[in-house]
């Protein structure tokens, strides 16, 4: 694991999950554009981490169908 980044509560941008609204917790971060991002529980930040991948998706698909 070296060379990866530790996710750090004080870290985050947010003090509410954006999915509950929810106070985050440790243990359900994630990184977006370079910014630390917190979740009320694994399951939330999971949930983000497929919409973003799904949306850029779509998005590549666009730009290649034209």
């Amino acid at each position: 694991m070296a060379g990866e980044r530790v996710l750090r509560l004080a870290d985050a941008i947010n003090e509410t999950c954006p999915w509950s609204g929810k106070p985050i917790a440790d243990g359900s971060l994630t990184l977006y554009k370079g910014a630390v991002v917190g979740f009320c529980n694994p399951g939330c930040r999971d949930q983000f981490e497929k919409a973003i991948l799904d949306f850029e998706a779509a998005l590549n698909r666009q730009a290649t169908d034209g």
